[in-house]
């Protein structure tokens, strides 16, 4: 599944390349969107912005008209110059954004529907959304009580729920456990203030790693992420994917499970991330 990382650079994209231009077309092969272009036709609209939220992303055309859309496991929106090659089948095309320089496409997105700023205001999963792990203003205190109120809850499991901290993945949860030497299979409750805030601030600055400002190509979901800040494919990241592999800082091998929500596979070191809470953080994650 695309995160968060994935997601703000494709509307990094999307944005520098559509933002101020007007549409010249709209196709799509999902009823729910045609029928809202029948009824209120969008070629001639203006794109106003386009945004992430977590792992959402919001097209904002003229006239209170916006399109939201979500990835789930193998969607992607592509950008091309008009008249250029697509690098998917068209049978895979739901969406298509057309102006007078470039072509967006939306390929196997599973979700995608219409708003005003009223009825967006009211989505059920959008309305429960925590903040957002790359936006501007990064509430730590906030987010810590949002973690202290499931003390139940295993630490990893929190890290994916999007009520909590929106934009989080699979990838980035078992980093960042392991970034600040905690068991991802702890409760939340059994965990220090220290460590709690360690796993904060730890998500922010590994997502913020993974961000290009350049936003001069859409990413995919396959976009080599990098926690570690080695290069090597065998040395970006310290646990993710790693099973059997030996631990980057004390050679130990690496573990996996399933855990929940949804059964993931996480990831950690049981020498750098023992149960019992005595784990050490990585110096810069300190």
């Amino acid at each position: 599944m695309p995160e968060g990382d994935t997601i703000f650079r494709a509307a990094g994209v999307l944005h520098n390349a559509l933002a101020g231009r007007t549409l010249i077309a709209f196709e799509t092969v999902l009823p729910n969107l045609a029928r809202v272009d029948c009824d209120s036709p969008l070629a001639g609209r203006t794109v106003e912005r386009i945004e992430a939220q977590g792992k959402w992303m919001l097209i904002h055309f003229s006239g209170d008209l916006i399109l939201l859309t979500h990835m789930l496991m193998s969607g992607s929106w592509h950008i091309y110059r008009v008249g250029e090659a697509w690098k998917r089948r068209s049978i895979h095309k739901r969406i298509v954004i057309a102006t007078d320089q470039y072509v967006a496409v939306a390929f196997n997105v599973q979700i995608a529907e219409f708003h005003t700023a009223s009825s967006l205001q009211r989505h059920p999963r959008l309305r429960k959304l925590g903040p957002s792990v790359l936006a501007s203003e990064y509430d730590d205190a906030a987010i810590l009580r949002n973690f202290q109120a499931r003390p139940d809850a295993e630490v990893g499991a929190t890290l994916l729920d999007q009520n909590v901290l929106a934009g989080i993945g699979n990838v980035f949860k078992s980093e960042v456990c392991f970034g600040c030497g905690v068991n991802p299979f702890r409760r939340v409750e059994t965990m220090s203030i220290a460590e709690l805030a360690c796993v904060v601030a730890t998500a922010r600055r590994f997502m913020l790693a993974n961000v290009s400002r350049a936003f001069d190509k859409i990413p995919t979901h396959n976009t080599l992420r990098r926690t570690t800040g080695g290069a090597g494919p065998e040395e970006r990241l310290w646990v993710y994917g790693r099973r059997g592999r030996p631990c980057h800082r004390c050679g130990a091998p690496i573990e996996s499970r399933k855990q929940n929500p949804n059964a993931r596979t996480t990831f950690w070191c049981p020498s750098c991330q023992p149960m019992n809470g005595t784990g050490r953080r990585l110096e810069a994650a300190q």
